[in-house]
């Protein structure tokens, strides 16, 4: 087959460093567009976006030609360069260190696009942690609590 095709489906969460929610709504929705911006690629492109108080999800399509681990650190380093841009308040801003990469079919683009879009009626009723552990259990990621929190 001369040409190489591929569509690699990617659900990306990673959150503020020690979970410190200083993502405040009139920032989310630019954030999200700047992120957005990071990652559109020929070949690459956001589905679906949304960020809450100390954390962001994306689901995009991850370029055959780019590994997840760079995609993952242009688009942390980008946004958080461009926060810290934003007002004195987010002088010190990082992200954590680490992030949940899962992989999803396209059957199941619908469910986590919705997913995503609710994110405030989501976290009325768990945290950041609560979510991120029902993720790691979902896709039978093993972990060991000590490592997954910075």
């Amino acid at each position: 087959m001369p040409q190489s095709l591929a569509k690699n489906l990617i659900h990306l969460v990673f959150s503020t460093k020690n979970r410190e929610p200083v993502l405040t709504e009139p920032i989310r929705g630019p954030l999200c567009l700047y992120a957005s911006a990071v990652l559109r690629d020929p070949d690459s492109h956001v589905l679906a976006i949304n960020a809450w108080r100390d954390h962001i999800h994306i689901l995009f399509v991850l370029s055959k030609n780019k590994s997840l681990a760079r995609a993952v650190m242009e688009v942390k380093r980008a946004t958080s360069k461009w926060i810290k841009t934003q007002g004195k308040e987010f002088a010190k801003f990082h992200w954590q260190s680490g992030y949940g990469a899962f992989s999803i079919g396209q059957s199941g683009v619908d469910e986590v696009k919705k997913y995503i879009a609710f994110q405030a009626e989501h976290h009325r009723l768990k945290t950041f942690e609560e979510e991120f552990r029902s993720f790691l259990k979902r896709y039978q990621i093993e972990f060991d609590e000590r490592y997954v929190w910075d």
